[in-house]
């Protein structure tokens, strides 16, 4: 089944976030966003939750020959995290993404400073830290942002997404506390083949989106 939008994947997303709040295990959630296409969908599970909104900036690392193909991902200053198994299948080494991480960091500072605008980092000791994409495909992206979030030492991590494969959903067991996914669907292709609209969004769509926020 294919979700609409990421705002209508978003209110899926959020209906069984509430469940477990409702339950109690969700204390004092602070919902953390992957920019760009992370951002409507935790816009959507923030309102409902009634929890703060802002943002974690990962870029992934992606294939030479493919952009779009992700390898890895970096957060901030952090060294990349590789995916194993990707990297032997395409005959890739580490060494060989050297150029492509120096220029995806930069990037990634760039949006940081857009993003906060000067504003400091949330405080997640004591928080329920729910990281939200609009979908999983090989994982490299959310690994590193759980990661990080991780080193910020909250109460928990919950990585939350409308659509995942189900081999990255497993393997993200892992490294969060729970993974809340809405679709596992067996052959997974691409996230955007589970959306009727799946646009590029924009740095406007998400300065837009935190605002409102």
């Amino acid at each position: 089944m294919q979700f609409r939008d990421r705002r209508q994947a978003g209110q899926e997303l959020a209906g069984r976030l509430r469940i477990l709040q409702e339950k109690g295990a969700l204390a004092h959630p602070v919902v953390l966003a992957l920019p760009r296409g992370g951002v409507p969908v935790a816009r959507e599970v923030a309102e409902a939750l009634e929890a703060a909104l802002d943002v974690v900036v990962a870029r992934k690392i992606g294939a030479p020959f493919q952009e779009e193909l992700g390898v890895g991902a970096i957060v901030g200053d952090e060294p990349p995290v590789f995916d194993a198994r990707t990297l032997d299948q395409l005959g890739l080494s580490e060494s060989e993404l050297t150029g492509t991480v120096t220029r995806e960091r930069a990037e990634l500072h760039r949006r940081e400073r857009l993003y906060r605008h000067g504003r400091p980092r949330p405080e997640l000791r004591g928080h329920t830290a729910i990281v939200v994409d609009d979908g999983l495909a090989t994982g490299a992206t959310a690994r590193a942002a759980v990661r990080w979030v991780r080193t910020q030492e909250p109460e928990q991590i919950v990585l939350a997404v409308p659509v995942a494969s189900p081999e990255a959903a497993e393997a993200l067991r892992a490294e969060a506390d729970d993974v809340v996914c809405v679709q596992r669907p067996h052959g997974f292709m691409a996230v955007g083949a589970w959306y009727e609209n799946f646009d590029q969004l924009t740095d406007d769509d998400v300065l837009a989106a935190l605002e409102d926020g």
